[in-house]
Formats: C-alpha cells, structure tokens, sequence
C-alpha cells in the first residue's frame, strides 16, 4: 500500500453511508470492486503487446483505426484494449471480440494491488491513454517498469483544468511522469503544459473521432433496416434524433406533435444513448399517444408502414444506418443540461454522411470538434426545443439549405481526417526496439 491507496480507502470509508444507504450506489461500488481489482488471466503470447485504455463507447470507436494503422506497422503486435463503462465494453466486443491478437479488459481501480496485477499479467510494453484518463497510481506503476504511457486525442476541459489544479504538486508530478501527449488542439496543449507535462513532450495531432467515421452517401444495410421497420427513405421526410439523454425525447415528442401540423407525412426516429432506457422510452412514447415500432421486433413483428409512425433503435450498432436514412438529425444530450461529464454526442457520424446536424448547446465534450464546424457554418446550434422545431421546419422546407449545410458537413469531415496517423509516429517513436524488449522478457 501507498499514500494513494490509503487516500482511496479513506474516500471509500467517508462515502460509506451513502452507497450502502443508496441500493443503486452500492451495487455500483460492488460491481466495480468485482470486477475492477485487476483479476484478469495472464497474456499466454510472449511477444509484445500495446495497452489502450478508452473510457466509453466513443473513446472505444477512435481506437479502431488506431489498432489498425499500428497493426500495419507493427504486424506481430498484441493489443489489450481497456474500458470502464458497459457500452465501452459492449463497443469493445462488437469490433475485437473475434480477434485473437486482442485481449478485452476493464481497466483496474486505481489501487496499487489491481494496478500491479493488469501490468505484471499482461505485460504492456506501452500504454496509450484517450483523452485524459490519468490516475496517479497507473502512472506510478507504469514508471517503475519502464513502460512509456501516451496520452493520445488529449482534451483538457475548463472545468478538469480548474479541479487537476488543485492537487498541486502531487498532479503535477504525475503530468510529468507522461511520455508524451498529442493533444486535440492548441487550448487542450497549453493547459497539459501548465498541469506539469513538459512542453518537448506536447504535440497538437488533432482529433482522431474524425478518422473513425466513414465519408459515404449510402450505408450497407440501410436500406433493409428502412424496409424492416416500415421507413420508406426518398418518400417520406425521416427525422433522426440519435443518442438521446434523459428529459430530451419528451421534448422531443412534444416538438414532434407540433411538426406534424405542417409536416403530416414527417417520420421520426429516436435512439437512446444507453440500453437500459430503451424500455423508459418505449413506454414514453406510447404514453403520449403515439404509435410504435421497435427495431427489436421488427424482424419478429413486421412494421405496419401505414401506422406505426415512431421508430425507436432499441438494438446496438445500428445508429449510423438509421443516420443515413434521415433528411434531418438532431444529435443528442445536447438540448438537456444533464451534467459536465455528458454534454454532447457524436455529431462528426451523421456529418460524414452529409446530413443536416442540428445540436443544442451543451456540446461541451466535442468542443474542438464543434469548432470546426462552426468555422465552415456546417451545423446549426439550438438554444431550445422551441428553436429545435423552428429549425427543423426550415431545412424541411428548404431542401437546397438542407443539402447545402450537409455537403459543408462532410467537408469538414474530410478536411479534419488524418490525427491518428499524425498519432502513430509519435506512438512509434516510442515503441523502440527497447521498449519492445521490455515487453517481450519481462
């Protein structure tokens, strides 16, 4: 044990009451004590392996082309993927579940006990972090075998930077500790600098989400989703409304209703974010009145095409086709302020496709990203639900503005392609020959 596990132990101690009095906090804390304490089977392969850890489901879909750029180079290398949320983990078997050369993991509690077991079981000769995940303990751990970590696609939010500050000279110190850093932009680059990370360590590579999604105007399989679930593409005006958050599909529907006055024949389509709230927003929708069909059982229950009017994408890894079918998007956790952590989806997807994006204002995780698009006057921003249907009604009316804002979309896309690679020889340079030495014989 060191000063941090003791610090995490005094933590765990001091929150006792609430998670043991909150039946959905405990279960959390015990779910994360089971299966986050490092108790992962030692990699049998004794050649080298790359450790890269993604947080969530977006963060998890960057690493895709990642792995491959850096299996193009690097043929013989193994890949330990980590992640910490279940529609990370989810993510993560969808694209390596069938891949020997890859091990799927949770990424251990920042304890020393759990860190040293993932490190010395699967043997990373470097470890990539996206975006921030930085905790003291990994860092420590990492140091004392040698092993380089790079932060790659970083961003450092206003708020993060405020908090990190705060711990002084122990953040400082594990900033430091940091191989290197290829930051989304050049605001991101100056707070790491500030935070301890030397400035000959920092490079702006820009954003690797862009290089995830695919520049296309159709999309395998969409048109037998459309046909599955009764949407007739060309035909009738779709709206899309992807990865939706709590308190934003009820405005949505209440919109939606409005719509209808002046748009009869206008279909809408809502995903939720999370899996868990497809049922919440099953039920939501048939409460206001509305006709339902679920992607779920489409393939059971044929949709009825002159009925059933809301579709909702209750199954996983089918938003982009669902994306390629509308004339209009509205991205979501966007429109409801439902904390820091969760301003924003992705909106590079639906633009790649040269779709009209529309997104609230809590777009805070995509800051660069929106950046760009805002540049080239590509998406449209809405304050409120009242805005959203003003400008929903415009580009429905207006099919050449409607055109127009989707092909600047795509542009950007194009435009901003290229991170990972800029990403990759900076990973390179420090996966030597050394390094990989460190892996191998460890």
């Amino acid at each position: 044990m060191n000063a941090y596990d003791i610090a995490y132990g005094v933590g765990l101690a001091a929150a006792g009451p609430y998670w043991v009095l909150r039946p959905a906090a405990r279960r959390k804390v015990r779910r994360a004590l089971r299966e986050r304490m490092g108790d992962v089977p030692p990699r049998g392969d004794a050649g080298p392996a790359v450790m890269i850890h993604a947080v969530s489901l977006g963060e998890i879909s960057a690493t895709r082309a990642l792995v491959v750029a850096l299996r193009d180079a690097r043929p013989h290398m193994q890949f330990i993927i980590s992640t910490t949320t279940d529609t990370g983990f989810a993510r993560g078997r969808e694209l390596y579940g069938t891949d020997s050369s890859v091990t799927l993991i949770r990424y251990p509690l920042d304890f020393s006990g759990a860190v040293n077991r993932v490190l010395d079981r699967l043997r990373p000769s470097l470890v990539m972090l996206m975006e921030l995940e930085v905790w003291p303990n990994f860092m420590l751990q990492c140091e004392r075998r040698g092993i380089p970590v790079v932060l790659l696609n970083g961003r450092l939010t206003s708020g993060s930077y405020r908090n990190y500050r705060l711990g002084g000279p122990l953040v400082r110190r594990m900033f430091r500790r940091l191989a290197a850093v290829c930051a989304q932009d050049q605001a991101y680059a100056n707070r790491f600098v500030a935070l301890g990370v030397p400035p000959d360590r920092v490079r702006v590579t820009g954003s690797m989400k862009f290089d995830t999604a695919q520049v296309a105007d159709q999309i395998d399989g969409a048109d037998a989703l459309a046909r599955e679930v009764g949407l007739r593409a060309g035909e009738e005006p779709i709206w899309v409304c992807g990865s939706t958050g709590p308190g934003e599909e009820e405005l949505i529907l209440a919109e939606y209703r409005k719509l209808l006055t002046r748009h009869s024949d206008l279909r809408l389509v809502l995903v939720p974010r999370k899996p868990e709230r497809f049922e919440e927003v099953a039920s939501l929708i048939t409460s206001n009145g509305f006709e339902l069909v679920r992607r779920s059982q489409s393939q059971i229950v044929p949709a009825r095409r002159d009925k059933s009017r809301i579709v909702l994408g209750d199954t996983m890894g089918e938003l982009r086709k669902f994306y390629s079918l509308a004339d209009v998007v509205f991205v979501g956790r966007t429109l409801v302020d439902l904390g820091p952590r969760q301003h924003g989806s992705d909106m590079i997807e639906p633009a790649a496709l040269a779709k009209p994006v529309i997104v609230g204002p809590f777009t805070g995780n995509f800051a660069e990203v929106m950046n760009g698009f805002r540049a080239a006057e590509a998406i449209w921003e809405v304050a409120t639900s009242a805005d959203l249907i003003t400008r929903l009604d415009e580009l429905l009316s207006k099919r050449n503005w409607a055109v127009e804002l989707g092909r600047r979309a795509q542009d950007v896309v194009r435009r901003e392609k290229g991170a990972t690679g800029r990403n990759l020889q900076i990973v390179l340079q420090h996966l030597s020959t050394d390094a990989v030495a460190v892996g191998t014989n460890r």
